[in-house]
C-alpha cells in the first residue's frame, strides 16, 4: 500500500524551488540536445528530469547547488535510457534509407534540428571537431567549457572520479585542438609545444 508522505516544506518553499528549477530550463535543454542529438528526445529527457526533480524535491538539500542536482538527474536519466535502448531491437525504415540515398548529397542532406541549431551558433570547424569527439570526451568538455561546471560537479553528475573528469577534459580539448589545427592548414604552434 502506498502512503503519501507529507513534505515538511511549505507551499512557499515549493514555489521557490519550482521557480529556481524552471529558471534552468534552457541550459538543461541545451545539454539534453547535445546528449541526445535529437530535439524530440531532448524535450522528453528534460521533461523526465523535471518530473523526477519535482517528485523528489524532499531529497534536495537546501543550500546546495540546484543546477548540479538537476544536471545529475538529467545525466542519470540519459544514461539509463541509453542502457535500455541498447537492449531494444533496431527497426529500419528501408523506404527512408532508399530516399536518403537518392538525394544529391546523400544521407547528409537530412539534417536534424540539433545540427541546424549548432551550425547557426558555432563555427562550422568547431562543430565538426566537437561532433567527432568520443561521447565521454565531448560530454566532459561541453559541461566544463560551455555549461561552466566545476570539475567536482561534473564528477558528481557523471559518477566518475574527479581525476577522470580532468583527464577527459584535457584529452577532449587536445583532440579538439588537433582537429581544428589540422583543418587550418599549417600547424599552429602553442607556446611551449612543438
Amino acid at each position: 500500500m502506498l502512503r503519501r508522505v507529507r513534505s515538511t516544506k511549505g507551499p512557499a518553499d515549493a514555489d521557490a524551488f519550482a521557480a529556481e528549477a524552471l529558471g534552468l530550463l534552457e541550459p538543461l535543454f541545451a545539454t539534453a540536445l547535445r546528449l541526445t542529438r535529437n530535439r524530440a528526445d531532448a524535450e522528453d529527457l528534460v521533461q523526465d528530469t523535471y518530473v523526477k526533480a519535482f517528485r523528489f524535491t524532499d531529497r534536495f538539500e537546501r543550500g546546495t547547488n540546484l543546477k548540479a542536482w538537476l544536471y545529475t538527474i538529467l545525466h542519470n536519466t540519459w544514461r539509463n535510457r541509453r542502457r535500455d535502448a541498447s537492449r531494444d531491437t533496431v527497426e529500419v525504415d528501408s523506404e527512408r534509407v532508399e530516399q536518403a540515398a537518392t538525394l544529391p548529397d546523400g544521407p547528409a542532406a537530412l539534417d536534424n534540428p540539433e545540427h541546424i541549431l549548432l551550425r547557426a551558433t558555432l563555427d562550422a570547424d568547431l562543430q565538426a571537431a566537437l561532433d567527432e569527439l568520443p561521447d565521454a570526451f565531448r560530454e566532459a568538455v561541453w559541461l566544463r567549457d560551455v555549461e561552466e561546471f566545476s570539475y567536482a560537479e561534473i564528477a558528481g553528475m557523471l559518477g566518475v572520479p574527479i581525476g577522470t573528469v580532468m583527464s577527459r577534459i584535457s584529452r577532449g580539448r587536445r583532440l579538439l585542438f588537433e582537429r581544428l589545427s589540422a583543418g587550418a592548414g599549417p600547424r599552429v604552434e602553442v607556446a611551449g609545444r612543438r
